[in-house]
C-alpha cells in the first residue's frame, strides 16, 4: 500500500507518516514547509520505504506511480500561523482539497480530509456532535480557517457522491504532544515558552473557557482506524476530558519550580467559548477512545520543549 500524505512535514502530518510507515505502508509526504519543519521527518531519512518532496498543493502537482490513499493534511492550524497566511489557507482548503481529490479520483484511491473542531465555531451545544451544523462568523478573523475547512468538508462531500470517491472525514480537535512548534501560537506551546523564558504566562479573557487536550499518539490511533473504516461522514476524534484554560494554564505551571505568575489579556475575536467532543459515534464505529491522560501527556510533550529550547538557545 502507498499513501500520500499532503502536510507531510507538520506536527500531526509527520506522526501520521510515522503510524503508515509502522503499518508497513509506503508513504510520499509533500510539504510547502511554510508551516511544516523537515526536522520532523529527519528520523525517516534511512527509511527506504519513505520519500519526502518539497511541494506546494495549491500549485499543481504530480505524483508518479500507483497510489492507493491520500491523507490531505496541508494547512497552517494555529491562529498565528493562519492569520499570517490568510490566501494560503484559504487556498488549501479549497483549491488543494480539489487537487488532492482529483489525485485520489485519478490514481483509484481512498481519501482523508482532516477537518477541524473549528467548523463548529462558537457553538452554541456542548459538547459538539457530528449532527451540529456549527455557530461560525464566516466574516471574522478566523473565518480564513473555520470556512477553508467547512468548504473542505463539502467538496469532500460532492466528490463522494458525485464522481463516487473513497472518503473519510476527520474532525480534528485540540491536540498536543512532541513535534509541534514552541511558541506556535495555541495554549500549550505558548504557555511552555513563556514558563521556560520566564515571562508570565499569558490567559486570554478570564480562562473560563474551556477547552479538551487529546495526546497526538491517540489522535493519530483514531484517525489510523477512522481511514480504515467505511464511514464516510464527519467524525469526531479527540478527548471528551474539559477543562479551563486558566486550570489548563495552571497545570502546565506546575511542571516548573519557580514558575511565572499568569495574568490575562483581552480574548481574541471569536475565540470559542466551549471545545468539547462528542465522541461517541468513535467510540460505536471505531472502538476507539484515548487512553494517555493529560498529566503522562504534559510530561511527555513539556520534556520535548524544553529539549528544543535548550538546542535554539544554544545554537544563538
Amino acid at each position: 500500500m502507498r499513501a500520500v500524505v499532503t502536510g507531510g512535514a507538520g506536527f500531526l502530518g509527520s506522526h501520521l507518516c510515522d503510524r503508515l510507515l509502522k503499518e508497513g505502508w509506503k508513504v510520499l509526504a509533500l510539504d510547502n514547509l511554510i508551516t511544516g519543519d523537515k526536522t520532523n521527518l529527519a528520523h525517516l531519512k534511512k527509511n527506504r520505504r519513505f520519500r519526502f518532496k518539497h511541494t506546494d498543493v495549491n500549485e499543481r502537482f504530480r505524483v508518479l506511480g500507483a497510489v492507493d490513499y491520500v491523507f490531505h493534511f496541508a494547512s497552517p492550524a494555529s491562529p498565528p500561523d493562519y492569520l499570517k497566511f490568510p490566501i494560503e489557507t484559504l487556498k488549501v482548503g479549497s483549491i488543494a482539497t480539489m487537487r488532492t481529490l482529483e489525485l485520489a479520483r485519478a490514481k483509484g484511491a481512498k481519501f482523508l480530509l482532516a477537518s477541524t473542531s473549528e467548523c463548529y465555531g462558537d457553538p452554541a451545544v456542548s459538547p459538539q456532535s457530528e449532527s451540529y451544523w456549527g455557530h461560525v462568523n464566516p466574516v471574522g478573523p478566523r473565518s480564513v480557517y473555520d470556512e477553508a475547512k467547512r468548504f473542505a468538508e463539502a467538496v469532500t462531500m460532492a466528490y463522494h457522491r458525485y464522481h463516487k470517491v473513497d472518503t473519510r472525514i476527520v474532525r480534528i480537535f485540540n491536540t498536543y504532544g512532541p513535534r509541534m512548534r514552541l511558541n506556535d501560537g495555541r495554549a500549550l506551546p505558548n504557555f511552555v515558552y513563556q514558563a521556560l523564558s520566564g515571562q508570565p504566562i499569558t490567559v486570554y479573557g478570564d480562562g473560563k473557557q474551556t477547552r479538551s487536550f487529546c495526546f497526538v499518539s491517540d489522535l493519530i490511533d483514531g484517525i489510523y482506524k477512522l481511514s480504515q473504516s467505511n464511514e464516510h461522514m464527519p467524525t469526531n476524534i479527540g478527548n471528551p476530558t474539559e477543562l479551563t484554560i486558566l486550570e489548563f494554564a495552571e497545570r502546565v505551571r506546575s511542571h516548573f519550580p519557580n514558575a511565572p505568575e499568569i495574568i490575562f489579556e483581552a480574548l481574541p475575536v471569536d475565540d470559542p467559548k466551549q471545545r468539547r467532543p462528542d465522541i461517541s459515534k468513535a467510540k460505536r464505529l471505531l472502538g476507539w477512545e484515548p487512553k494517555v491522560g493529560l498529566e503522562e501527556g504534559l510530561k511527555t510533550t513539556i520534556a520535548f520543549f524544553k529539549d528544543q529550547y535548550a538546542r535554539a538557545s544554544a545554537a544563538k
